[in-house]
C-alpha cells in the first residue's frame, strides 16, 4: 500500500467516525471542521495518559561506535575495519551490556563509554536496543537488493530525504509523518487536541498529520506574539491595531483560515504559559548546557501539566543535530552521544518523578546509520543502524532484532559496512503505536508498508 493511498484511506476512516457529529458549519474552512469534530467527540477518548517521544539525531548517527562489539574475536573484526576511529577495548569494560538473553556466536556489546547513563536504564530494565532498524518497503535480501528486484525505498544515504522517510515514509516534500498520523487517529479522543502533536525543536514533518496540527513549543515555553502581548513601540495603540488586523474573523476564506490559525495561537500560548506557571520545579537534575536535556526538559514540563492542559494521548519531537561525521568523528561523536545519554536518563529519572514512567516511552531515530569501514577520521552515509527505546513500559535489558554481522561486504552489508536493514522502520513505528493505542486494523493508517511484514509487532513494549 502506498503512503498516499493509507492517507486516503485515514481521511475516510476519519470522517466514517465523524458521522454522529453531523455537517453543521460546512462551508467553513476543512481544518476548522475538522478540529471542531475532534473537541466535540473528545468524551471518549482514553482515562489514562500515555507520551511517545521521538529523540531524532540529525546528520545520520555512526552506529558502530555507539555499540560496540566488546568480545575479543568480534571485538578484533571491529578493530581492524575500523582503523583511525575505532574506540579502544579496556574502555568498554564500564559500559559492556549484559542482557537476559544472549546474542548468538559469543557477540557481545557496550555502549560507547559517553554512554554510561544509558546502562544504568538497560542494567534496571527500562531500556532496549533495536538493532539494525531503517526504512524498507517489504522484507529484502541482499540478493535482492543487487538485483534491484524488490522496491526500495527512495534516494538512499541522502539526507533530506531518508530524514523524511524515517519520519513520513515519504521522501523531501511530504505533508504527514507516522506521529502526526497517530495524532490523526487520537484527535477524536484527545481534550485540547492543539496539544496532541508538540514539537520542541521546530517544525518536523513527523508531527505532521492530515487533521492533527503540531504546536510548537521554544525551550522556556510557549512562544508569544509579543505585539500583542505587551505595547507595541511603547504604544498601547499600536498593540489594539496589531490585534484588530491579525485576529478578527474574515469573509475571505484563506484571510480567515489565517486568522483563525492566529486565534488559536494566541489562546494556546496563553493556555501553557498559565499551565506551567503553576507548576512545581522539577527536581530532577537537567543539565542547561545540554540543547536536548533542555528540550526534554520542556516535553516533561508539559506532561506534568497534562491535566490541565487535557489530552489524554501525546506524541513529541525533540532533536540533536551534529551526527554528519565524515570528519573528526573520534573527537566530536563522543560528545554528541553523551548529551544524548544524559538527556535521556535525566528524562526518564524526570518521568519517575512525576509518577509516569510505565506510561511515557522515549525512543532514538536518525536519517541513517553510517558505514562500518573508516574513511581515516570519519564515516560516510550507510542506510541501517541501531536505536534505543527507553520507559517504564520497556521490556528492556534486551536487544530486538538481528545483530549484523562485523564485516565489511558481508551478508548483510551493502558496501562498506553500509547495514540492509533487518528491520523496518514500519514495523518499528507499528510496535510504537501499538502500545499508544493504535489498532491492528488502523496500523496501516500509521505505517504504510506494514502490511508487507508478517511481523508487525516487535516486542520491546
Amino acid at each position: 500500500m502506498s503512503t498516499q493511498s493509507a492517507i486516503d484511506l485515514a481521511r475516510r476512516a476519519f470522517l466514517r467516525r465523524s458521522t454522529l457529529v453531523g455537517v453543521a458549519g460546512a462551508a467553513a474552512p476543512w481544518a476548522l471542521n475538522l478540529s471542531m469534530i475532534g473537541d466535540a467527540a473528545a468524551a471518549s477518548g482514553p482515562s489514562d495518559y500515555k507520551a511517545l517521544v521521538c529523540v531524532f539525531l540529525y546528520g545520520g548517527n555512526d552506529y558502530g561506535n555507539t555499540l560496540v562489539p566488546v568480545d575479543d574475536a568480534h571485538y578484533a573484526l571491529y578493530q581492524f575495519i575500523r582503523l583511525g576511529i575505532n574506540t579502544a577495548q579496556a574502555e568498554l569494560a564500564a559500559t559492556a551490556l549484559s542482557p537476559t538473553t544472549a546474542l548468538p556466536g559469543g557477540l557481545q556489546y557496550a555502549l560507547a563509554p559517553a554512554m554510561a547513563p544509558l546502562k544504568t536504564l538497560f542494567d534496571a530494565g527500562h531500556l532496549a536496543v533495536q538493532l539494525n532498524v531503517g526504512p524498507l518497503v517489504q522484507p529484502t535480501t541482499l540478493a535482492q537488493y543487487n538485483a534491484r528486484s524488490v522496491p526500495l525505498p527512495p534516494k538512499l544515504f541522502s539526507h533530506n530525504d531518508q530524514q523524511s522517510i524515517w519520519q513520513s515514509d515519504l521522501p523531501e516534500g511530504a505533508s504527514s509523518g507516522w506521529g502526526g498520523r497517530i495524532g490523526d487517529l487520537m484527535l477524536s479522543g484527545n481534550g485540547g487536541s492543539v496539544f496532541s502533536c508538540i514539537s520542541v525543536t521546530g517544525n518536523a514533518v513527523f508531527l505532521s498529520g492530515q487533521q492533527a496540527v503540531q504546536y510548537q513549543l521554544g525551550t522556556n515555553g510557549a512562544v508569544a506574539v509579543n505585539g500583542i502581548s505587551k505595547a507595541l513601540y511603547g504604544s498601547t495603540t499600536a498593540q489594539l491595531a496589531l490585534r484588530s488586523l491579525i485576529t478578527p474573523t474574515r469573509a475571505h476564506l484563506f484571510e480567515d483560515e489565517y486568522t483563525r490559525v492566529t486565534r488559536r495561537s494566541i489562546a494556546a500560548e496563553a493556555q501553557v504559559t498559565a499551565a506551567l506557571a503553576t507548576l512545581p520545579a522539577l527536581s530532577t537534575p537537567f543539565d542547561s548546557a545540554n540543547s536536548l536535556a533542555n528540550q526534554l526538559k520542556m516535553v516533561a514540563r508539559i506532561i506534568a501539566a497534562r491535566n490541565t492542559l487535557g489530552p489524554k494521548r501525546q506524541v513529541f519531537m525533540v532533536s540533536l543535530g551534529g551526527f554528519d561525521l565524515h570528519d573528526f568523528l573520534p573527537d566530536k561523536h563522543p560528545g554528541l552521544l553523551g548529551n544524548v545519554a544524559d538527556a535521556m536518563k535525566s528524562f526518564y529519572d524526570a518521568t519517575v518523578e512525576l509518577g509516569v514512567a510505565s506510561q511515557v516511552t522515549a525512543f532514538t531515530a536518525s536519517d541513517f546509520g553510517r558505514t562500518l569501514a573508516s574513511n581515516g577520521d570519519g564515516s560516510d552515509h550507510g542506510w541501517g543502524s541501531h536505536h534505543f527505546v527507553a520507559g517504564g513500559a520497556v521490556k528492556g535489558q534486551r536487544f530486538y532484532g538481528t545483530a549484523p554481522a562485523v564485516a565489511v561486504n558481508g551478508p548483510d552489508d551493502v558496501g562498506q559496512g553500509r547495514l540492509l536493514p533487518s528491520t523496518s522502520v514500519d514495523q518499528f513505528g507499528a510496535t510504537l503505536a501499538s502500545w499508544f493505542g493504535v489498532s491492528d486494523t488502523d496500523l496501516p493508517l500509521v505505517v504504510p508498508n506494514i502490511g508487507n511484514f508478517s511481523t508487525r509487532k516487535l516486542g520491546f513494549l
